[in-house]
């Protein structure tokens, strides 16, 4: 199956000709969840609006479902829901208006079962006549989802979906999330939760400035990325690692009691077994031991790191 969006050598440059997407190259699977991690300023924004046609590449293209978003804007939008940043609402319109006038927008005929059910998936049913200045910051940014989806979309970007939203309001965000996953919408986020992004995205990218670095599958970025760390709490204090230890790069903490030896998750053998048999003959004793995985943030910070 071809892909929902393809992004082929996409270049923005400004006036002052800082790039602020520098070759990038993309394709998204239809009914995929892809979270898009960067620092601020890394480009994330930039990508979203250049695939929404808000802003004109330099160079490259993009194509939606087979439309190319500048020649063929119209139909290319008209597949996307997009929910930005900033909270972009009017403020003295009521709430089911609001979702009236965009779906109007998009020239589809008047449903309001559909809108009835967007609205009570958001929990913003009981304030439906409600204005939106007098809700809530994660209540507005509810409004902005319930735009999003007016015209029933095939395709969602959620920009910093969750800024500013309260835990319990999150839980429901991502429990819609995985319902429109479910009914085949595809779904491009951009978090700074990067918990978030390890629980419900299917693919990663890690974008910085303006460079793709990686768009990988999850579980696969976690393995080939990802570190496992094995702490070994010791019976007795040591001053320094036996020498007899060198070949294993261990660290040792300030108090002298605990090692920490890091390894492959990829490797054929990890070297756990002779480094134990080797502890034992170096004459100490081990009170206790643990493992623990790389963190998805670990593993970015890595990437950002490397790229420097």
């Amino acid at each position: 199956m071809p892909p929902i969006i393809s992004v082929k050598n996409l270049t923005k440059t400004y006036g002052d000709d800082a790039k602020a997407l520098d070759d990038v190259t993309l394709d998204i699977q239809q009914g995929e969840i892809l979270a898009l991690l960067g620092p601020n300023g890394a480009g994330k924004t930039t990508l979203i609006s250049a695939i929404c046609g808000l802003i004109s590449p330099t160079a490259g293209t993009i194509t939606v479902a087979g439309h190319d978003i500048q020649t063929q804007y119209r139909a290319a939008r008209a597949l996307i829901g997009l929910v930005p940043q900033e909270i972009t609402i009017e403020p003295f319109e009521r709430v089911i208006a609001t979702t009236r006038f965009s779906r109007g927008l998009f020239g589809k005929s008047r449903d309001e079962p559909h809108l009835e059910s967007v609205l009570k998936s958001l929990s913003l049913w009981d304030k439906r006549n409600s204005r939106n200045h007098a809700l809530s910051g994660g209540m507005k940014r509810r409004v902005l989802i319930a735009k999003a989806l007016a015209h029933e979309p095939r395709i969602l970007f959620l920009d910093e979906p969750t800024a500013g939203v309260d835990v319990s309001l999150r839980k429901d965000m991502w429990d819609l999330v995985r319902k429109l996953r479910d009914d085949g919408v595809t779904i491009i986020l951009t978090t700074h939760y990067i918990e978030e992004a390890e629980e419900m995205a299917d693919r990663i990218g890690v974008i910085d400035k303006g460079k793709l670095l990686v768009v990988e599958n999850k579980d696969t970025l976690m393995k080939q990325l990802g570190h496992k760390q094995l702490t070994l709490e010791l019976q007795d204090s040591i001053a320094k690692i036996p020498a007899a230890l060198s070949a294993y790069h261990l660290s040792l903490t300030n108090d002298g009691n605990t090692l920490v030896f890091q390894y492959d998750t990829q490797a054929d053998r990890t070297g756990i077994a002779r480094l134990l048999a080797d502890i034992s003959a170096a004459g100490l004793s081990i009170r206790d031991l643990a493992t623990e995985q790389s963190s998805l943030e670990q593993v970015f910070l890595t990437l950002v790191e490397e790229q420097a």
